[in-house]
């Protein structure tokens, strides 16, 4: 699994002009799913994202977790997330998942990170023609790759 995970004051999903979610201050995670993906990933980044420091103690230092600042998350899928850019110009989506293992580990995922931040989740529509919006914070932005651990 990959994920971008940012820092935000706010985030929002409109879809068909309709805005269809909206959080503040928090995380707006996108991510990426490929077949070969599985449960150990989903806890490993789950816990990783809620337990990440970016957000500023009172020192101004980035020190405290979602967790700790009483955060919200929006998570939208993000096949793009991995393209091969790698021969030619037009990116290739070969190594994202199926829709038929990526649904479901997306949707473990969301279940999983909401049990470990301790509220619901916000989520994008799998497969919709989103427009996301989002105020950065910091900026403050981290990618993570499940595959790349050490």
């Amino acid at each position: 699994m990959r994920a971008v995970i940012q820092r935000v004051t706010h985030a929002s999903v409109t879809i068909n002009g309709e805005r269809t979610v909206a959080i503040g201050k928090g995380y707006l995670v996108l991510v990426g799913c490929e077949n070969a993906d599985n449960e150990e990933d989903i806890d490993w980044l789950a816990k990783k994202i809620c337990n990440l420091r970016v957000f500023d103690d009172e020192n101004g230092v980035m020190n405290k977790s979602i967790l700790d600042v009483g955060g919200e998350i929006l998570v939208v899928s993000q096949f793009t997330l991995w393209a091969s850019y790698k021969k030619g110009n037009r990116p290739s989506y070969l190594r994202a998942g199926s829709h038929e293992v990526t649904i479901p580990l997306y949707e473990r995922f969301c279940a999983v990170l909401s049990e470990n931040l301790g509220k619901p989740v916000s989520t994008g529509e799998f497969g919709a023609d989103m427009k996301v919006e989002l105020l950065n914070d910091g900026p403050v932005t981290i990618c993570m790759d499940t595959k790349n651990k050490e």
